[in-house]
This record gives C-alpha cells, sequence and structure tokens, in this order.
C-alpha cells in the first residue's frame, strides 16, 4: 500500500512557491487580484494535504472548524465597505495571531526539547501581541473606542513589567524550577494572559493617525509567529516557516515604509502616543475661503493640469467613481489628469489605490510623492479630496508635531480647491495650514455630491 503522507512535504514545497508567486503578483493593482487567488489556491492545498498527517483525529471538529470560519470570512468579505476594509484586514490579522498563540499553546503542553520549546514561546508571545493589538486597532478605528491615544502615568513602566513578567511566566513553562513557591500549572495560562495583556497595553496609546504602521508591523508579527511556531513541532512544517517568514519580511518592510512616510521611528509609533494632547501654538492664523461648485467648475474648464490628492475623505463619502467620473469629463476637454498618491492617505497602506483600481483609475495615473511633487509648480489646479496630515504643509515648520513628514506639496500649485465635509482636523489632531493659505479654497460638503455637482457644471460648459 502507498503511503500518501510521503505527498506532505513535497505539496508543501509546492504551496510555498506558489505562496511566492502570488505574494509577488499582489505588488501590482493589475495583477493583485491573480495574486490573491494564487496565495489562496496555496492555502487551501496545504489545507488539505495536512489531512493526510498520520495519527491525525478529529476530522469531523476540524471540518466543522473550516467550515464555520471559512464561510463567516466569505461572507463578511463580500458585504464588508471598502471604508470598512482596513479594519477588517486588523481583525482578520488578529485571528492570524490568535491561531499562532493557539499552535503555541499546543506545542508548549507537548514540546519536544527546549530548543523547540523555546521558540514557541517566543512564537505564543509575539502571536497574543499581534491577537490583542490587532482587536485594539479594529476597535479604534471601528470607532467602538476613543481613536485618540490611551495614556495614563507610568504607562511605559507597567508595560515593561508585563512584558518581563510574560517573558518569565513563559521561561517557568518550560523549565519549573523545584521549589518554586507557584505551581508549574500555573505557568502556562499566566504566560498567555500577560502575553495578552502586553498586546492591549501596548496598542492603547498608539493613535488612529498610525494605525497604516501598526496594522503593518502586527501584520509581521503574526507571520513572524507562524514562522516559528512551524519550527515547534517534532517534525518542522516547512511551509509555515516559509510562508511565515515571507510575511513577517514583506510586513516588516511596509512598515518601515510606513513610517518612513510619516518621519517616524517604529518606537515613536509604539510609544509615543502621537496626538494625546493639544500642541500649543498650533492655531493657524487667518479665515478659511469657501468656494461654490459652479466657480470651481469654471477654474478645472480653463485648466490645463489637474492633480487629484485623495485621502480617507474620499473613502468614506465613496466618492472614487464620482472621481473617475470627472477624470473622463476632464480629459475629455483636453485637460491632462494624475492622481497624488501619499502612501499613509487613508487607514492602511495602499488603500486609495485600492480604491481608484476599484473604479477603474488607470494605474498608469498614480503617481506617488517623489514623482508628483515636483510638478506642483507647474499644476494648475489641485482638487485635495478628503486628504489632511499628508497635504499639511505644517511639515515643513519647525516646532509643528508634524516637522519632517514628507507631504505632498500641494501648496505649490496655483489653486488648490480642498472638498472637506466641514471644519475638523485629520487623524492627527492638527490644524491644516493648507486651508488658510492664500491660494486654497475650501469647497464643504460631502464629497460624492460635490464632485457629482462638478460633473454635471462641467458637462454644461
Amino acid at each position: 500500500m502507498v503511503d500518501v503522507s510521503l505527498a506532505i512535504e513535497p505539496v508543501y514545497l509546492a504551496t510555498i512557491f506558489f505562496f511566492i508567486i502570488g505574494l509577488q503578483r499582489m505588488s501590482h493593482p493589475l495583477t493583485a487580484r491573480s495574486g490573491i487567488v494564487w496565495a489562496g489556491a496555496a492555502m487551501l492545498i496545504a489545507t488539505l494535504v495536512t489531512f493526510l498527517t498520520p495519527g491525525l483525529t478529529n476530522f469531523g471538529l476540524m471540518g466543522i472548524g473550516i467550515a464555520v470560519g471559512g464561510g463567516a470570512g466569505y461572507y463578511a468579505a463580500k458585504r464588508v465597505a471598502m471604508t470598512n476594509m482596513p479594519q477588517m484586514v486588523a481583525i482578520y490579522n488578529g485571528m492570524g495571531g490568535g491561531a499562532a498563540a493557539s499552535i503555541s499553546a499546543i506545542a508548549l503542553l507537548d514540546f519536544h526539547g527546549e530548543a523547540t520549546g523555546a521558540l514557541a514561546v517566543v512564537g505564543g508571545l509575539i502571536g497574543a501581541v499581534s491577537f490583542t493589538g490587532s482587536v485594539v486597532a479594529f476597535l479604534k478605528l471601528q470607532g467602538w473606542m476613543p481613536q485618540r491615544p490611551v495614556t495614563y502615568p507610568g504607562q511605559q513602566v507597567v508595560n515593561i513589567v508585563v512584558l518581563i513578567l510574560a517573558a518569565s511566566f513563559g521561561a517557568l513553562a518550560l523549565w519549573h524550577p523545584a521549589g518554586f513557591p507557584l505551581p508549574a500549572s500555573w505557568s502556562l495560562p499566566a504566560f498567555f494572559l500577560l502575553s495578552l495583556g502586553f498586546g492591549l497595553f501596548m496598542t492603547l496609546p498608539i493613535g488612529g493617525a498610525d494605525m497604516p504602521v501598526v496594522i503593518s508591523l502586527y501584520n509581521a508579527f503574526t507571520g513572524l509567529a507562524v514562522g516559528l511556531d512551524g519550527f515547534s513541532f517534532a517534525t518542522p512544517n516547512y511551509a509555515m516557516v516559509v510562508a511565515g517568514v515571507i510575511v513577517g519580511a514583506a510586513g516588516s518592510l511596509l512598515t518601515l515604509v510606513m513610517a518612513r512616510a510619516m518621519n517616524r521611528s517604529i518606537g515613536n509609533v509604539l510609544f509615543g502616543a502621537f496626538g494625546a494632547t493639544e500642541v500649543e501654538g498650533t492655531q493657524v492664523q487667518g479665515n478659511l475661503k469657501p468656494i461654490e461648485v459652479d466657480d470651481v467648475a469654471v477654474i478645472l474648464a480653463y485648466a490645463t493640469k489637474v492633480v487629484v490628492a485623495p485621502g480617507y475623505g474620499m473613502a468614506v463619502a465613496q466618492a472614487q467613481q464620482k472621481v473617475k467620473e470627472l477624470t473622463d469629463v476632464l480629459e475629455a476637454k483636453d485637460v491632462a489628469v494624475k492622481f497624488a498618491i501619499h502612501p499613509v492617505a487613508g487607514r492602511m497602506p495602499g488603500h486609495m489605490n485600492v480604491l481608484l483600481a476599484e473604479a477603474g483609475v488607470n494605474y498608469d495615473r498614480l503617481f506617488d510623492r517623489d514623482e508628483i511633487n515636483p510638478e506642483f509648480p507647474s499644476t494648475d489646479v489641485v482638487l485635495v479630496i478628503g486628504a489632511n496630515d499628508v497635504v499639511n504643509p505644517a511639515a515643513h515648520r519647525k516646532g509643528s508635531p508634524l516637522y519632517g513628514m514628507p507631504i505632498l506639496d500641494v501648496e505649490q500649485a496655483k489653486n488648490v480647491i480642498v472638498l472637506k465635509r466641514g471644519q475638523g482636523k485629520g487623524f492627527a489632531g492638527i490644524e491644516n495650514d493648507l486651508f488658510y493659505r492664500d491660494n486654497a479654497r475650501m469647497l464643504y460638503g460631502d464629497a460624492q455630491e460635490s464632485v457629482g455637482r462638478l460633473v454635471q457644471a462641467l458637462k454644461k460648459m
């Protein structure tokens, strides 16, 4: 009789290849959908072949778990609005971290040597932190808890103590010395409770402005935890190891890119409590200058070059389809239209790219900060749609909390039209200097409605 379990390792190696192809294709919007299909197919194959593992039992329970989890995930993914995609990414990443922590718990209950046990402890700690941290990120993004940093005196000391205690109980779970005052059975539960608590305490002081970095960071944590868990078995699971390392590396690189885009260090994001308090001396002098739709339409109709700078407000208003329609109308009038995309213009990495791709905007029209900034002085009109902190010239002013953050230099254009629902501040809670500039005008109202009215006004010209 053929031993079907011999097929497990070769299939795992094949799925690793599929994961890499999927990740590579996800790097471009035009191939991202197929990349997700490649990676999803690889995960499905890896899951199915795992059922061939010798000695595996409880197939019924595993089948129920897969059906319930897969069904819930499919239902939620089909129904989620694009504006809620960041929190869905956060909570699903948290589920991955929780799964990694659970695998570590099983491995620690039956660990095979101190080396694999130590890896399980580290994987469990990272996975638990990713779980509770991602849950807090979800709650903040969903608006179910304050987005502003939650701080209290001595917070960092408390965090360090909790981390040290978690690591200590993790060590005790492996090497419980004789005569230790606490029972050995307490070590593992205490380790995971403290690890979960550290993830909670670490994320509470992080504000909404830093959520893109946090989502990327916890994604890297989950990948790292999965990779370490792959080594914690008696026979290493190399599919988990390689897939975890790939996710961890990609998430780490993306975290660094996001932090660099905000001119923030990872330590400052995690421990800086950015936006916890109002900053003195940030009140901008001057007046906001409203403008009407018909006047904006005239400015656009006589323009030669227009740049659109989208932000999270465009996502909230679900205005991307109207923006695409506006682009088509302007181009029919021989107006060149480009899009200026800042890496953190949204609540997750690539948020604006996904929205605009969904609306059918050609990727060739999307330009990053370094590409588009030199063009602003020769731009007739910049339409800022729902963006705030990423276009705030205060980033060039010493003393501002945003000082040094690389921004879109839209203030250098001849005219700046800001589409905004009201006079509120951005995620960072800082007044925007741009709105008070002589060349800036404010078009108040829902972005989808305002852009729709712009389209109708331009069609009549």
